[in-house]
């Protein structure tokens, strides 16, 4: 496991273990700070924990709602490949 340490949501030197690459964490920071900073514009005089909660709870719901996409994906697919098993032959010649 690589250990970072990052500067996020007026946090210094967060630091964590992960077993994700360096390309994941960095996307994942900039995300989830991008977020962080619209949320403190638009937040007014929210606390920073407040903004963490709000933030938490939004990719909490972003996570969820590509959840079902995947799970709606998956079930289309099942069916179609059912439809393709239907539509050949159990004893070709």
């Amino acid at each position: 496991m690589q250990e970072y340490i990052l500067n996020a949501f007026d946090l210094v030197n967060v630091s964590f273990r992960t077993e994700a690459g360096d390309d994941r964490v960095q996307k994942a920071h900039e995300y989830a700070q991008s977020l962080y900073e619209e949320l403190k514009v638009h937040g007014g005089n929210l606390t920073r924990d407040r903004l963490l909660a709000i933030l938490l709870l939004g990719i909490t719901d972003d996570l969820l709602q590509q959840k079902g996409k995947i799970e709606d994906l998956n079930t289309f697919i099942r069916s179609l490949l059912r439809k393709i098993d239907d539509c050949i032959p159990d004893n070709p010649k």
